[in-house]
């Protein structure tokens, strides 16, 4: 491949000028450059237009919680204060506006009052088996309610602003508390699925309060008192409680007590949270909207013994949650005599059949906790 007198490069009958090849390599050059550049540019102002974009939402999101905290609608605001405030980290959003008196007086005018009573067990007359004839099992209303015969009925119930399930126990004596293997901080819970599979069980929700710092828990230790299957598992002999749950004899048992008060009069499996929602056919009195508006869980007797299982989905677009009052409304309407809260949050959730009928809210995995109750299998 000779070089020619004007210095160009001769290949295969075609002569390339130096001069010429290096303008080309130039200009390649110069694109290639020109390419990064444009490419680089489109990458800054991406990065630009989605930081300015971030800057007007948390501008914006700051000034409608200064509306809704400080606006002109106390309701709103009463509502919203509540609400949060409930949550295991939602509270920054009012706190950020509001003092801790602002904050505590909102809370002081919208609460349920909590019961000086404990249950009456001889208000409770439990229908056994034995009690149902032949033709109240053959009774179409009967088949409606319960079609597979497996002593439980599902119920839909809707409000304004939430949307939920309450399960109907006929028998008591199904419905007992489940724990996690072992109480600890570290350690973590298990989930109510979980919860319901290990037992063979066919039913269950959440059950009582436990330790979940700003939403973070590892569900492996509870609070207050838990009893399961008549041993006393959690809680000091000679403090008082907020006991929730059934004794011996299959009555469900609401009030405070001490934990040796409680296993006195044989309660068999219990949990706390509060406050109780029906005593003795007496619903709670309630001050303002009575609460927030968050997902909810509660258990409840009626009068024959059945148990109503009640969990309020919330914090989505199709259900906000209910509010205490909601939860006594809705007890007093399938006939409760005894009614308490349970926790509620994230960690409300309905398990039937193998199937989570009511979601918990959680963002993360599957939300763990160290109790529930759960309801076992009917006897053939």
């Amino acid at each position: 491949m000779p070089i020619n007198a004007k210095c160009g490069i001769n290949y295969k009958g075609y002569t390339y000028y130096l001069g010429k090849v290096e303008s080309i390599m130039a200009k390649k050059k110069k694109l290639k450059g020109t390419k990064g550049k444009r490419i680089a540019r489109y990458i800054g102002r991406f990065f630009l237009w989605l930081f300015s974009t971030l800057i007007l939402l948390f501008i914006g999101l700051y000034f409608m919680l200064l509306y809704i905290n400080k606006g002109p609608s106390p309701y709103v605001r009463d509502l919203f204060v509540a609400s949060v405030m409930e949550s295991s980290a939602g509270g920054v959003l009012s706190q950020m506006f509001l003092s801790n008196e602002e904050i505590a007086a909102i809370q002081a005018q919208n609460n349920t009052e909590d019961f000086a009573e404990v249950t009456d067990t001889t208000l409770i007359t439990i229908v056994t088996n034995e009690d149902v004839s032949e033709n109240d099992v053959s009774d179409n209303s009967v088949e409606e309610a319960d079609p597979d015969h497996d002593g439980i009925e599902l119920h839909e119930v809707r409000g304004p602003m939430y949307y939920g399930m309450i399960m109907i126990v006929y028998d008591p004596s199904r419905v007992r508390v489940a724990v996690t293997d072992t109480f600890s901080y570290d350690g973590g819970g298990t989930t109510l699925m979980d919860l319901v599979a290990q037992n063979d069980c066919v039913a269950g929700i959440n059950g009582g309060k436990y330790d979940d710092e700003i939403g973070l828990g590892t569900g492996g230790m509870p609070e207050g008192i838990v009893v399961s299957n008549g041993e006393l598992l959690m809680g000091d002999p000679d403090t008082v409680y907020g006991v929730y749950g059934f004794t011996n004899d299959n009555v469900l048992v609401v009030g405070n007590m001490t934990a040796s008060a409680a296993m006195g009069m044989g309660i068999r499996d219990a949990v706390s949270f509060g406050p109780a929602l029906i005593v003795n056919g007496v619903p709670a009195n309630y001050s303002g909207v009575g609460s927030g508006l968050n997902p909810r869980t509660a258990i409840g007797q009626r009068a024959d013994g059945a148990v109503l299982l009640l969990v309020i989905e919330g914090r989505q677009t199709s259900s906000m949650g209910a509010s205490m009052s909601d939860l006594i409304d809705i007890m007093m309407e399938y006939g409760a005599v005894n009614a308490a809260n349970l926790d509620g949050g994230m960690s409300s959730s309905m398990i039937y059949n193998g199937e989570e009928i009511i979601t918990n809210c959680t963002l993360r995995y599957p939300r763990r906790i160290p109790t529930a109750f759960v309801v076992e299998r009917r006897e053939e």
